[in-house]
């Protein structure tokens, strides 16, 4: 149908994808929050980005066997790129997932372009204005209130969840992941080069994979965990990156950023309606610092990152 691929049609896909796009990476908290007791950290990464990888690495064969030589001289920096984005930012999320809240998660994460744009600043040499220094603390701080539940002035009470240092590890993890793949330049487009990150990330996982399935304390392979795999791959895997890729081909990098900023809202209302998950004051001010500070902090020299 011709008229399904006019510039007009392509850009009200884009347009109407812009929306959706957050609430399929917000899928992944849910399975995060659903995969304790049922699947390791470990495996079910594993799982996600193997499948993934396989989907992706099809559609991209003829690109990634052309390039098959840049590729494998490079193999260092897939397998870096695998280790923070399919390692700590998989995994790592998957084991924080186990004692935090899928709300916490969403708004620790949110933090995370602005991490990305204070180190192209200090790595990278990039410009940073006054307003994105404003902005920098403004989310950063907001962070830091949903960590500490909003007890500031009994800082000494609170009762620290190693969840939630999982999950800003992995925040840290992957903003160091969004400017390497900026530091270091490929000649594969953006599928193929992420079924060449997922390879390296496959890789890194398999042994502490290995590991996990040789515990006693293991839950046996059941039909719920290759359920959960099946999801985490298909719809924050493949499904947001293509939608983030189309969008962003359709309606310009700038415009698709914006729609980072709706991650927080979607995450939260996600873990509030699917997983009954209550949502406390300190939640509501945590937004209400991250999200401008994102804004402010994500202007035109900001570099732009995917979840």
């Amino acid at each position: 149908m011709p008229f399904l691929n006019t510039p007009e049609s392509r850009e009200r896909r884009a347009l109407w994808l812009l929306w959706v796009t957050p609430a399929l990476w917000s899928v992944n908290y849910i399975v995060a929050r659903t995969a304790s007791g049922v699947v390791e950290p470990h495996m079910l990464a594993l799982g996600r980005w193997a499948l993934a990888g396989l989907i992706v690495g099809f559609i991209a064969r003829s690109e990634l066997w052309r390039e098959r030589r840049s590729t494998l001289a490079h193999a260092g920096q897939y397998l870096v790129l695998g280790a923070l984005g399919m390692l700590v930012c998989g995994a790592w999320v998957y084991e924080g997932a186990q004692t935090t809240s899928a709300m916490n998660i969403a708004l620790i994460y949110a933090a995370s372009p602005v991490l990305i744009a204070l180190a192209a600043v200090l790595w990278l040499g990039e410009r940073f204005s006054w307003r994105q220094g404003l902005g920098v603390l403004i989310a950063m701080s907001g962070v830091f209130h949903v960590v500490v539940k909003g007890q500031w002035s009994t800082l000494g009470q609170v009762q620290w969840i190693a969840g939630d240092g999982w999950i800003v590890l992995a925040m840290v993890s992957w903003a160091g992941f969004a400017l390497l793949q900026k530091k270091w330049a490929s000649p594969l487009g953006a599928t193929a080069r992420l079924a060449a990150i997922c390879a390296g990330g496959v890789l890194v996982l398999l042994p502490f994979a290995a590991w996990e399935w040789q515990q006693t304390s293991t839950p046996a392979w059941s039909w719920q965990a290759t359920l959960l795999v099946v999801v985490a791959g298909l719809v924050p895997g493949v499904g947001a990156y293509w939608a983030y890729g189309f969008c962003q081909k359709v309606l310009g990098a700038s415009r698709v950023a914006a729609s980072l900023y709706l991650g927080p809202l979607y995450g939260g209302l996600t873990a509030w309606a699917v997983l009954g998950e209550s949502l406390g004051w300190h939640h509501v001010a945590g937004a209400a610092l991250i999200l401008p500070g994102i804004y402010l902090a994500s202007k035109p020299t900001a570099v732009k990152a995917v979840t």
